[in-house]
């Protein structure tokens, strides 16, 4: 028998710790994936069924960061986990991924004019949102991963923030906009990205509701 056992003289393998660029930031490499954004609004689950399955959706991250909803109740979590599981699509809520933040008072995010957008950005700023973002980077390289939230349309969505800060790690991001109709998320214009963080700056503290189109 051949023994595959390293010499006693060979050295541990050392875990290498996480590059860092001149300003101190991580420096991610990570394999580019592919994550389709899709909101489930006023649909029924057999359409948000229909359009995971065209894109060949395998896990739905949940970024609501209530995943509850009177209007719609088929999509409050058990229910939707249930659902998916039955149509073999595996179900994740990102709780640190979700919106509802509020703005810092020194908030370098005055691109926003919408306190619930710019509120968002600066959580993106945060250890909790970097973990969860990395954490949906690694299933997303090994599973077809959509992310969902309650808007139909991307630019109305924290999603679409959310997606900038996934281009800004190299992902490419697809939003799912309804049966046949899906396009490529485009940056928002204003936004700067520096070391994989994203913020979105302002001049003068004048700002913008949403994305230009």
């Amino acid at each position: 028998m051949v023994s595959h056992a390293l010499p006693a003289t060979a050295a541990e393998p050392r875990i290498q710790a996480t590059p860092r660029d001149a300003h101190g930031n991580r420096v991610f490499a990570v394999k580019p994936v592919t994550i389709w954004t899709i909101g489930h609004s006023t649909r029924t689950l057999e359409e948000l069924l229909a359009l995971l399955r065209e894109h060949g959706v395998e896990l739905l991250a949940d970024v609501r960061h209530f995943p509850s909803s009177k209007q719609v109740p088929w999509t409050n979590r058990p229910v939707l986990a249930s659902s998916l599981e039955a149509h073999r699509i595996r179900y994740r809520h990102f709780e640190d991924l979700g919106g509802y933040r509020k703005p810092r008072p020194d908030s370098p995010n005055t691109g926003w004019r919408s306190t619930g957008f710019r509120g968002y950005a600066d959580h993106m700023a945060t250890e909790a949102f970097s973990r969860a973002l990395d954490d949906l980077l690694a299933e997303a390289a090994g599973n077809r991963t959509a992310v969902m939230c309650a808007e139909a349309v991307p630019w109305r969505c924290h999603r679409s923030l959310l997606a900038d800060a996934l281009q800004a790690r190299e992902a490419t991001v697809v939003h799912i906009l309804g049966a046949g109709r899906a396009e490529t998320h485009r940056r928002t214009t204003f936004a700067k990205v520096r070391g994989g963080r994203v913020t979105h700056p302002g001049p003068k503290g004048k700002g913008l509701k949403r994305p230009h189109r």
